[in-house]
């Protein structure tokens, strides 16, 4: 009931089997989206007489008594450290089956105890629900929409969970996710934007690169896979174009290619598992790759990577050598706001220990002439893409941080990955050594481009084989050194 330590939810029943509890999570979802295509056909036939529409996320909320102790599961997630109430508002359910239904049993093997599902009191903006767009609204029709339906309300959402600076009304739960419904649905509809791919396509584990070459590779490595391989069920392109598995389906190739790219166009090789790899060339700049994470972050992925070219900073680095960052020198600015440059952003073991086997197996290299080929170290990031302009101070800077290569999105990609809980990993190639007189020069440029892109990326999606098969599986690659003192349930 409301009033009960779960604020103003209504209507809660209690379950103790996953998959029922997520059934009605589903049925309660349609349910309330239903409202909202009804209204909103009624008002495309020209009614201006509805009523506002009441349509509600669904609620999913717990009490625990006797918490276990976080060390009695062998994940970082899954259990909570505190007695009290607890809850989330959920969306979307048939993108999120699998995760969610995880999330509920760990729930109940942990503590012992049922859940509760309900309606909560966040109503679902009509936006999140009608992607189509309305070419002929006119200024009334506007005033009409905002009286029937629910606009989205940014006061309502943040990310004061995942900062830390959460603090719960009293009588209200504390939270089991990171992110409310409403956080998720607009951060799906900023991802169509700028990927113009749906967030349904994406996989859990992500490639984020900053040249347009790497795109390529993937185009003609994600094609081959799905015409002559068995692992992977599609490919998909902006615009949504579906070039499926003829092995899994008999669907046909689907959608029209843009005339124009998006900002950041994704490119989704995919798996039935959803462990399949996508691809964000995320263009040049730290504000990019905080934008984009912002966003991947509520798909909950297992990993992401970010594989790309930097300047190498030491003279015995050599142009197409690799670097595996095992820290990075935050000079981006642009989560100063959310996560403080004293917060340290430390390197996930499972992933280094991935991408630096990857580099052996795909090279070749071992020993020394490893060591020689792929320095590990701190890598800086800037938000000044004319960096070279300032020698003398930088010069200096990158000595004291004993930094091995500069780019413009590794440090933030790594550290958007620590305050979303999401492991991180950055392996970059020397394209220039500005510091030192080389810079590249196009012809250079090119055959350098020829020789070392295909192998970057065979490194990465070997990297990923290598993490989605180790033992233990990907839950052993969500780190308790993510996690704070206080963590909500969900992974």
């Amino acid at each position: 009931m409301p009033g009960t330590g779960h604020g103003n939810a209504r209507n809660l029943t209690e379950f103790t089997d996953p998959d029922s509890a997520f059934a009605e999570i589903k049925r309660l979802y349609e349910t309330e989206v239903e409202k909202i295509h009804r209204a909103f056909d009624e008002f495309s036939k020209g009614n201006r007489e509805i009523e506002p529409v009441e349509a509600y996320y669904p609620y999913l909320g717990l009490r625990v008594d006797n918490p276990h102790p976080a060390h009695d599961l062998n994940m970082s997630y899954g259990t909570l450290s505190f007695p009290g109430h607890y809850g989330a508002t959920l969306t979307q359910p048939d993108m999120f089956t699998g995760y969610l239904k995880k999330q509920i049993a760990l729930l109940m093997k942990s503590h012992g105890t049922s859940v509760v599902i309900g309606i909560s009191d966040r109503p679902i903006p009509l936006p999140f629900v009608i992607e189509h767009a309305t070419a002929d609204v006119t200024s009334d029709d506007v005033k009409d929409l905002q009286r029937i339906f629910t606009m989205p309300d940014l006061a309502d959402i943040d990310d004061s969970i995942a900062n830390g600076t959460f603090e719960p009304k009293p009588g209200y739960p504390f939270p089991l996710s990171l992110f409310s419904a409403v956080r998720v649905d607009l951060s799906c509809m900023r991802l169509a934007h700028y990927t113009a791919t749906h967030a349904s396509h994406f996989q859990r584990f992500v490639l984020f690169t900053n040249y347009q070459r790497y795109v390529d590779e993937f185009i003609k490595y994600s094609r081959d896979q799905v015409e002559n391989g068995d692992e992977y069920e599609a490919f998909v392109e902006p615009g949504d174009v579906i070039t499926p598995n003829p092995r899994y389906s008999d669907e046909k190739p689907s959608g029209r290619p843009l005339d124009h790219l998006p900002q950041m166009p994704a490119y989704h090789l995919k798996r039935s598992d959803r462990d399949g790899i996508t691809l964000v060339n995320i263009g040049v700049g730290p504000s990019n790759a905080k934008t984009i994470t912002d966003h991947i972050a509520v798909l909950r992925p297992h990993c992401w990577l970010m594989i790309g070219h930097c300047g190498g900073l030491r003279r015995t680095q050599s142009l197409g050598d690799y670097v595996l960052a095992h820290a990075y020198m935050r000079e981006d600015h642009v989560l100063d706001d959310d996560l403080p440059t004293w917060v340290p952003v430390p390197p996930i073991a499972e992933v280094q220990v991935a991408l630096q086997q990857a580099v052996a197996s795909v090279t070749g290299l071992t020993g020394p002439d490893l060591k020689i080929s792929m320095r590990t170290g701190t890598v800086a990031t800037t938000d000044n893409r004319n960096w070279e302009l300032q020698y003398s101070e930088l010069s200096k800077r990158f000595s004291q941080s004993r930094a091995v290569a500069v780019d413009m999105e590794s440090a933030t990609i790594a550290a958007n990955g620590f305050r979303f809980r999401v492991p991180y990993g950055t392996l970059l190639c020397v394209s220039d050594k500005p510091m030192h007189g080389e810079i590249k020069l196009r012809g250079m440029a090119n055959a350098f481009y020829k020789e070392r892109i295909s192998q970057h990326l065979d490194i990465s999606i070997e990297a990923i084989r290598m993490l989605r098969e180790q033992e233990q599986g990907v839950d052993r690659l969500h780190s308790r050194k993510l996690r704070s003192f206080s963590e909500p349930a969900f992974r």
